[in-house]
């Protein structure tokens, strides 16, 4: 069988980092936290996103708090989504990956009527199996949402034949649980000191990400 990709979107194939900060830092304004870099974000963000705002508050935000914080956070990342583009190199990896008679999906953890359009709209869903957002309530872990994916992609894909790549330790550890192999993209939320700690290939672009894709389940 041929080696099958899940691919993340929000950080990995959709290059919006500076979107998530200035978002993030809307949000954290509301309660007193001062704005953050992009490395002080990368070092300190972690998925379940509630521990995030856990660590910057000292305390578990209670639920309305969490409520207006997602709240803040997804109204001003909606209006910074449009000036974002896709990682660099994605459409001719998309292409040249299916071009080699290999399959590939995409999972995210952005709210799922939201991400089909903002998909469509590069013109990139035709190389995918499969396109599946969240639905449902936001800041949890992937690894449910991994399980059903997989499913779905039944008996064609088979998670030992799989590699999820994407840019947060969650994504890995989500993959691992499922049987799953993965790889983890510096150039999203985390940074490269805490994806090497999960113990999964950390690379620096996609095109190494893919490279090593097709070699680690030979």
């Amino acid at each position: 069988m041929r080696t099958h990709i899940i691919w993340d979107w929000n950080g990995t194939l959709f290059h919006d980092m500076e979107a998530v900060l200035e978002a993030s830092n809307a949000a954290f304004a509301t309660i007193g936290v001062a704005p953050m870099t992009l490395q002080q974000y990368r070092d300190s963000y972690e998925v379940p996103v509630p521990r995030f705002y856990e660590r910057l508050l000292g305390r578990a935000p209670s639920q309305a708090e969490w409520d207006h914080l997602d709240g803040v956070f997804h109204d001003r990342y909606t209006e910074l989504r449009d000036r974002c583009g896709l990682t660099d190199g994605v459409p001719a990896l998309l292409r040249e990956w299916q071009a080699a008679g290999n399959s590939q999906s995409l999972l995210s953890m952005y709210e799922h009527e939201q991400l089909v359009p903002v998909v469509d709209g590069f013109g990139i869903t035709p190389h995918f199996v499969r396109v599946d957002g969240r639905v449902g309530d936001a800041g949890g872990r992937k690894a449910g949402f991994l399980v059903r994916h997989l499913a779905a992609l039944a008996p064609e894909v088979e998670p030992e034949r799989t590699v999820l790549i994407g840019d947060a330790a969650d994504d890995a550890l989500a993959a691992l649980e499922s049987g799953a192999h993965a790889v983890l993209y510096t150039g999203g939320s985390h940074s490269r000191a805490k994806l090497e700690q999960v113990g999964v290939p950390v690379v620096d672009t996609l095109a190494e990400a893919v490279e090593l894709a097709a070699r680690i389940t030979v």
